[in-house]
């Protein structure tokens, strides 16, 4: 595989009133047309969750949105965007989404293109879970039995990383709960043409 340089994400400033939201901007990509399309990507994804996320009517409300890059490497970059917002309550609630990008197409994968078609990746990944669960002794508000088909992800350090939404799968105080599973353990069923495939080479 030919050698793809880091795209550059600089920090792009949104600021409306009770709110303030740092959204990655991507640049030098090998196609304008695909960095574009990525762009893009990212803008709606963080609108959405301001969205989500309801109104700032409460005098006492704020938002603040912020993000990490996961990977950026072998033409994939993978990165989470976070939105904390207080609307009243007890406590204010944060709302995580994930992106991974085949850079030079601008293309915007979900967990399914990730592995080979007929391949029962959800059963796989939920298998991984659970054994996590387990291990780590994690308290979860009902009996864990599958990940969601869709579930949110991101690539980072040879790993795909499962997560869940707070109370999807666990207490608020637990936070987001994260699964990180080697590209090496899973490696029988990954898309050699998706965003794993490059992870498993050692080059």
């Amino acid at each position: 595989m030919a050698f793809q340089s880091p795209v550059i994400v600089q920090s792009s400033r949104a600021v409306f009133p009770k709110a303030e939201l740092w959204i990655p901007y991507v640049s030098g990509g090998p196609n304008e047309a695909a960095t574009r399309q990525i762009n893009e990507s990212i803008r709606l994804a963080a609108q959405q969750l301001v969205n989500d996320q309801g109104s700032l009517d409460d005098p006492r409300s704020e938002m603040q949105g912020f993000y990490e890059v996961k990977t950026n490497e072998k033409d994939i970059l993978s990165l989470s965007l976070f939105n904390y917002a207080y609307t009243g309550g007890a406590h204010g609630l944060t709302l995580q989404t994930s992106l991974t990008f085949r850079v030079s197409t601008g293309h915007a994968y979900k967990l399914s293109e990730l592995f080979k078609p007929g391949s029962n990746y959800v059963a796989r990944l939920s298998e991984h879970v659970a054994a996590q669960i387990r291990t780590r002794d994690i308290s979860t508000l009902e009996p864990f039995h599958a990940i969601r088909p869709d579930q949110d992800y991101y690539v980072a350090d040879r790993s795909l990383v499962l997560y869940f939404a707070l109370y999807e799968l666990t207490p608020y105080a637990f936070g987001f709960p994260y699964f990180p599973i080697s590209v090496f353990d899973i490696e029988d069923i990954v898309n050699e043409n998706g965003p794993l495939g490059p992870m498993i080479q050692n080059n």
